[in-house]
């Protein structure tokens, strides 16, 4: 009697464990398919990031407290990177460049970077406009909110556009002023015009359907200086580029599907 009564109670706990263990794992899947679900939500919400074609080159002018405003030129890629202009007007402050990682917030909607001044820069994307926020990401208002926003500039066009070269094979290209690489496509004989760093550039270009491109008959003048690695490098990619992109004021040059070549912006 004692023994049946004790086996029944074993019975008992073992049920009740299973039925436990039951339990547990439908919270399990139950959590699992909720956080699988919010993460497919997220992933469908409509937002700047997601849904605007942001790369491209804005500009305004920005106030300043103590010149005649701030000449800004941002330029975002769809990569991540950017390339930051200033030029404080009315002062003998050197124009300044900057380049780097940009980062998005959680809503797809504000992108933020670290600026040369140890502080942080933050932009609300909206249709063609980047909306220059507040150290703690608030819109600025009063009489000059407008001031604030930066405006995209529409797409340069490929041939008659001084392209100056900033960045070959993921690298940005520093050069002395004045002495800046850039190539120029002619619309009447299609000529490639151009300068290396070193030397002057020419040849021949031909454009085709699907933003295909290709370099011919390339000659430079016989010139030696400290700038003939780049030079030698631009050469190289002209030589073997076949497509190209413009967003904005950025153009790349492409080989096949691999990553860009060089990138160059339009001379303002």
């Amino acid at each position: 009697m004692i023994h049946s009564r004790i086996a029944a109670s074993m019975n008992g706990l073992q049920e009740t464990r299973d039925h436990m263990k039951t339990i547990l794992h439908l919270v399990i899947i139950a959590a699992a398919f909720l956080q699988f679900s919010l993460a497919h939500s997220q992933d469908n919400i409509h937002n700047a990031r997601n849904s605007l074609d942001y790369a491209g080159t804005y500009r305004g002018t920005l106030p300043c407290a103590d010149c005649e405003g701030i000449e800004t030129s941002l330029t975002l890629h769809s990569d991540g990177s950017y390339l930051l202009r200033t030029s404080y007007l009315g002062t003998k402050v050197k124009p300044l460049e900057q380049r780097g990682k940009f980062t998005w917030n959680t809503e797809g909607n504000t992108i933020s970077f670290a600026t040369n001044k140890n502080d942080t820069s933050r932009y609300f994307v909206g249709e063609n406009t980047l909306i220059h926020l507040d150290k703690i990401g608030k819109r600025i208002t009063g009489n000059l909110a407008e001031m604030y926003i930066l405006h995209k500039l529409r797409d340069a066009t490929l041939v008659d556009t001084k392209w100056v070269l900033v960045e070959l094979r993921g690298k940005p290209v520093k050069s002395a002023e004045g002495k800046e690489p850039f190539i120029v496509l002619t619309r009447e004989g299609s000529k490639l015009n151009g300068f290396g760093g070193c030397n002057t550039i020419q040849g021949s270009y031909i454009q085709q359907k699907g933003n295909r491109i290709s370099f011919s008959k390339i000659v430079t003048t016989l010139r030696h200086c400290d700038a003939m690695a780049t030079e030698d490098e631009l050469l190289r990619v002209l030589n073997i580029a076949d497509s190209y992109s413009i967003k904005g004021n950025s153009l790349q040059l492409n080989r096949a599907r691999m990553a860009p070549s060089a990138r160059f912006e339009a001379a303002e």
